[in-house]
């Protein structure tokens, strides 16, 4: 009995299912423990107060409850933690007290034994400052040059007030500088090379030197203005200061140029907390990052994963096709396409490191060293393709992921019966014409499929990119409103780098923490966005040309 239901396949059969259940169960986990730990991040958590008496003297420590850790009493004692002879654990509580300005840290372990007293107060304030993080204690008052013009009870509503024009007047100021000012410092310095240019060429006279003279004295005027408007923002913005009292009872005076955001958590009700949810995951996915990337947003590094990965699609579509056609429909099928083969399938299983090396070395300093010397000696000695940018790291990836694309093209040629070819070829037309209009469209679904592939793996790539291209800060997008729009040279930010960089190269490991979570779910996320778009042309490819197959 036992030996007939092995020899039916059944157990293989349950088997296959119990192994796929598993791996969706792990998978589904991992995705709900990275969205719990990312999402959670962006919640306004209440903020708490201790009456904290380790020693002589008892303390105050505000701050966010982070996690709570608890080890046996024998674990305690013997890493040298004091606890009293009927303890039978000891609990460690995270908290996150801020103003790393004033104690040089952010986070702090307390025991639970010590604690005397813990509260919420409903007028303690978090303060997300753009430099040395939050700031956590109470307000006292809202200073405009140097006067005080609200406290007490009042305080509050005119710091609002305050912090929301402030936070106008500093995007103007950003606008004026990333736009504005920095539209016409790159207007210069494409005049400078011009200059350059006409200089090396012999073709530099007073004619020339009149000219770029008058564009060089507008652009200087424009820039006078702009600087004039500059000051005049700086001047408004750092007019207005929020005086503040922290835990141990000192005065900080905190200017509103500062200050993203003042929020008093314990205050506010389930709705208001949910739109400031809303609000800081916005502002997650589209402000710049600050504090060595354990603050702000990652915008640009969401944009130049997307930018490379359509580089990259457009690169390695082409040649991959191109490819697969030639060696199934071209080259006679003998030793050498079989090596050429063998060849393709062994490059998939190349570590990605070795790409990078190889990009490194022929994309940036071969071949962008030598399009440097032929198109652009005015930049010398200042490199301008032989360095590492977009275009290489997007060519690193193509090469990276081009035999995925060859073998799926190839495998979608070969399921098409020959008898399409042959009746198309019965009916007058050439082998181009049957190619073209008949075999690579009902191959198209696999070709999309290798493209699928190709993307899911490409967006993930971080080892290779740190030799051709990702950085850890971008001062620029390489796209952006200055000719020629798109700039192919330019480094870029990586969601892949950014998760690497924030999870094992940050400073400040504990406020990274849920960075990283939530970045990884904003990662799976653009994966899943860009594989669901190229899927949705596959399947609507497979559906168009279904009935010709048949």
């Amino acid at each position: 009995m036992i030996k007939a239901w092995f020899k039916s396949g059944s157990p293989w059969v349950w088997l296959n299912a119990a192994a796929v259940s598993m791996s969706l169960i792990l998978v589904v986990g991992l995705l709900i423990l990275i969205a719990v730990r990312g999402l959670g991040h962006f919640w306004p958590k209440d903020i708490v107060e201790y009456k904290y008496n380790e020693g002589s003297q008892p303390t105050l420590i505000i701050g966010e409850l982070v996690e709570i850790s608890r080890m046996t009493a024998k674990e305690a004692k013997a890493s040298g933690y004091k606890l009293p002879d009927n303890a039978k654990y000891l609990e460690q509580r995270l908290i996150k007290t801020g103003n790393r300005d004033i104690t040089g840290a952010d986070f702090r372990w307390i025991q639970s034994q010590y604690i005397q007293q813990e509260s919420y107060p409903e007028d303690l304030i978090v303060i997300e400052r753009r430099e040395w993080g939050n700031f956590y204690g109470r307000l006292i008052a809202v200073k405009e040059k140097g006067q005080i013009i609200a406290e007490d009870d009042q305080a509050y509503t005119v710091a609002q007030q305050r912090i929301d024009r402030a936070l106008g007047l500093f995007d103007e100021i950003e606008h004026l500088q990333k736009k504005e000012i920095g539209a016409i410092n790159y207007a210069l310095e494409r005049l400078r090379l011009k200059q350059r240019r006409l200089q090396l060429e012999g073709k530099w006279n007073e004619a020339e030197e009149q000219t770029l003279a008058a564009e060089k004295a507008s652009y200087k005027k424009s820039y006078q203005e702009l600087q004039r408007q500059l000051s005049q923002l700086n001047e408004k913005i750092r007019r207005d200061s929020l005086v503040v009292k922290e835990a141990m009872g000192r005065t900080v005076e905190i200017p509103l140029a500062k200050v993203v955001q003042m929020l008093q958590p314990n205050a506010m009700n389930i709705v208001e907390k949910s739109w400031q949810y809303v609000v800081k995951f916005f502002d997650f996915v589209s402000e710049d990052p600050r504090e060595a990337n354990t603050e702000g947003g990652i915008f640009p590094a969401i944009f130049g994963t997307i930018m490379m990965v359509m580089l990259m699609a457009v690169i390695v579509t082409p040649f991959g096709v191109i490819a697969a056609v030639y060696m199934r429909e071209y080259a006679s099928q003998g030793l050498i396409i079989r090596i050429i083969r063998i060849a393709v399938n062994n490059l998939a299983g190349v570590p990605s490191i070795v790409y990078g090396v190889f990009g490194l070395g022929f994309f940036v300093y071969i071949l962008g060293g030598n399009i440097d010397q032929l198109f652009f000696p005015e930049a010398a000695p200042a490199p301008v393709f032989g360095t590492p940018g977009l275009l290489w790291a997007s060519l690193t990836l193509a090469l990276l992921t081009l035999p995925v694309v060859i073998v799926s093209t190839e495998e979608g040629l070969a399921r098409i019966p020959k008898s399409i070819r042959e009746g198309s070829l019965a009916l007058g037309a050439t082998k181009s014409e049957t190619l073209w209009r008949t075999v690579l469209p009902m191959a198209s679904p696999a070709m999309m499929t290798g493209l699928i592939l190709a993307v899911a793996r490409a967006a993930g790539e971080v080892a290779p990119l740190m030799l051709v291209g990702v950085v850890k800060m971008a001062p620029t997008l390489p796209l952006d409103g200055n000719f020629p729009f798109l700039h192919l040279e330019r480094k870029f930010m990586h969601l892949g780098f950014h998760i690497y960089d924030v999870g094992f190269q940050s400073p400040n490991v504990e406020a990274a923490r849920p960075l990283v979570y939530a970045t990884s779910l904003l990662l799976v996320i653009v994966i899943i966005g860009l594989n669901v778009f190229a899927i949705s042309i596959r399947n609507h490819l497979r559906e168009k040309y279904r009935a010709l197959e048949n």
